[in-house]
């Protein structure tokens, strides 16, 4: 989620400086090194110990104590406008928000975010809620509001298709719904998409639409999910060269026309319907080639006339109406009845029956 970085009042790296002025000098490494304060790299208690010749226990043991000691602190005290700025910041985003999303919220620059989290970690007002399966890292100011936030995106998760695709403003709606209490003019849209990237169970591909992150139309991986984005977005069928130009243009993912075509006809969501031609299967178009499209109408309506065959498919197929012709002339497919109809021949009827 792109954000433009906040004009914090204060200087992260000053403010860090200052609390940290009374501590012991291998208590002020153990946090610099932890919390990434200097060069932006956050060390393993390991790595720290073996500076040291202590364990890894030992090593968070001087982390938490440190801690406690800046809490305890005059300058603790005196930062308190800091920290109330700070809560401000997290109350402007909702009251709770995903941990990355507010870091790039207040600076780009990776060892002010650091500085930034570790007033986070030492302030008493702030709540951090960590990373599980279903929810990112976050951190809260209100409690009340990000336990009811939590308890709507868990009914959410469950409101949502395993293959749904849904617009932003859709997705939100289905939020606030479940938003009991909460809605009425207090959350903005802005704050309900924050909202939404808490979540790991939901989320949005390249397009904007979102959907749950175990479907293949949100979390994309190949060439097959970019095909069937931008078949999705076209609303029609196409060329698989046309498909090949849309993904490179589109997401910037260099897509040959012959590995496109590859892809298309080895995934199930595409279904040949002419020369090169596919739409996708949940248009309501049925695989096999144009004989078994036949033999199915046929199946399903009784027999019929040349021009309904001819009719239902090409609604089904991009095709030449002579090649339906020349397909229908298959006797061991097709017969033509007394009535001047054309139906399946015996040999089809008992293949299709002895299948189910």
């Amino acid at each position: 989620m792109k954000t433009t970085a906040k004009k914090l009042n204060f200087k992260p790296k000053q403010s860090t400086k200052k609390l940290m002025k009374d501590l012991k000098d291998r208590d002020r490494y153990v946090l610099e090194s932890r919390f990434g304060l200097v060069d932006a790299d956050k060390k393993t208690l390991e790595s720290i110990g073996g500076k040291y010749d202590i364990t890894r226990e030992r090593v968070r043991q001087i982390q938490n104590a440190a801690l406690k000691a800046i809490r305890k602190s005059g300058d603790y005290d005196e930062a308190k406008e800091i920290f109330a700025e700070i809560e401000e910041i997290i109350h402007g985003l909702g009251g709770v928000v995903n941990e990355d999303h507010l870091l790039d919220h207040v600076s780009k620059d990776d060892v002010v975010q650091n500085h930034f989290h570790f007033h986070l970690v030492v302030g008493d007002t702030f709540k951090k809620h960590k990373e599980d399966n279903k929810f990112k890292n976050r951190w809260s100011v209100n409690g009340e509001l990000a336990d009811k936030v939590h308890e709507a995106l868990e009914k959410l998760h469950s409101y949502v298709s395993k293959d749904e695709l849904l617009s932003e403003e859709e997705m939100i709606l289905k939020f606030l719904d479940r938003l009991d209490g909460k809605e009425d003019g207090y959350i903005s849209d802005k704050i309900a998409q924050q909202f939404l990237h808490l979540s790991k169970i939901v989320g949005k591909n390249p397009l904007g639409d979102w959907g749950l992150t175990s479907s293949k139309n949100i979390s994309v991986r190949g060439i097959r999910d970019y095909a069937y984005l931008v078949m999705k977005k076209n609303g029609s069928p196409m060329h698989f060269r046309e498909v090949a130009e849309a993904i490179t243009e589109t997401f910037s993912k260099k897509a040959h026309s012959a590995t496109t075509h590859n892809e298309l006809i080895k995934d199930d969501r595409f279904v040949l319907v002419g020369r090169g031609m596919y739409g996708l299967k949940e248009w309501g178009y049925k695989s096999g080639v144009v004989k078994d499209v036949i033999a199915d109408m046929i199946h399903d309506k009784g027999p019929l006339s040349k021009e309904e065959i001819i009719e239902g498919v090409l609604k089904e197929r991009y095709l030449k109406e002579n090649t339906i012709l020349v397909n229908l002339s298959n006797k061991d497919y097709f017969k033509k009845t007394d009535e001047g109809k054309y139906d399946i021949t015996d040999k089809q009827k008992k293949k299709r029956a002895a299948k189910k």
